[in-house]
């Protein structure tokens, strides 16, 4: 397996900001309305593909690393019946993932809880199966979040991780991006996520190419760009900041650089021996 892990021509912010600033993001008005219910690319067919490739069942303890807002953990328990435990960053989203579990057939097999993924509050051994959506290329620690994901696993238990994948070398015209949001800044090519994961004693490791599933979701925002512009100049929203000018720009570059594959999406499958 190549690997990539030493590329650094495109400088990731200190670790404590970029786990606050994507813990902040995600909590946003503005990026939900940006992204839909889901705020990854593939959306549930993609948890769905995820929860397959990790063999879920209704006996499994899943664990959802850097949960969100709850949306794949309740249709992780919905789909495959199994008992999902969420884990976060941020208290605001855990506590609205509470809230929304409580309003949910089965809520019983669902519960969440605010921890680090480079310091997990669970067990040695206490899940059946991890997932991790659009989230590992943010840690900072990304060898040592691996590590925590091999612990909390059980023997022949399986990790699953969907994120954003980037070219190895210079960043080109993709810096300014890559800067601006934060959360793409230390994204890497998929042969490294598998390759942490190798390093963490996890074996088996499968990638899938699922960079249609990127190109759609940036479509997607900026159809949602042009909509939000208009509410802003009715004065019907709250911008938060942003800046719809360059948001506008960095997404037809985001767009330019899935199509000829700068940018993409994958999911990354290892099992614990």
């Amino acid at each position: 397996m190549s690997d990539s892990r030493a590329d650094d021509t495109v400088k990731p912010p200190a670790a404590a900001d970029i786990k606050q600033c994507c813990a902040r993001l995600y909590e946003s008005e503005i990026v939900s309305r940006l992204l839909g219910d889901s705020f990854h690319p593939g959306g549930l067919g993609l948890t769905e593909r995820l929860g397959v490739v990790v063999g879920l069942s209704p006996q499994s303890v899943v664990l959802d690393a850097a949960s969100g807002k709850g949306t794949s953990a309740r249709f992780l328990a919905h789909r495959f019946g199994c008992t999902v435990i969420g884990v976060d960053l941020s208290q605001d989203n855990v506590a609205h993932a509470a809230a929304e579990a409580e309003r949910t057939t089965g809520s019983q097999r669902l519960s969440f809880r605010v921890g680090d993924a480079e310091r997990l509050p669970i067990g040695d051994g206490a899940v059946d199966a991890i997932i991790c959506e659009c989230a590992f290329c943010t840690f900072p620690d990304k060898p040592q979040a691996a590590r925590e994901f091999a612990r909390v696993l059980r023997p022949h238990g399986r990790v699953g991780l969907s994120d954003i994948t980037r070219v190895p070398g210079p960043s080109g015209d993709l810096a300014d991006l890559l800067a601006w949001i934060a959360c793409l800044a230390d994204a890497r090519p998929a042969a490294s996520y598998g390759s942490w994961l190798a390093d963490a004693g996890l074996t088996d490791i499968v990638i899938e190419r699922h960079d249609e599933a990127l190109i759609e979701m940036i479509r997607n925002i900026g159809t949602r760009l042009l909509a939000t512009e208009v509410l802003a100049g009715l004065k019907k929203i709250d911008l938060g900041g942003l800046d719809l000018g360059d948001a506008k720009r960095l997404a037809g570059q985001a767009l330019n650089a899935a199509r000829e594959q700068r940018l993409g999406y994958a999911i990354v499958c290892a099992a614990k021996p």
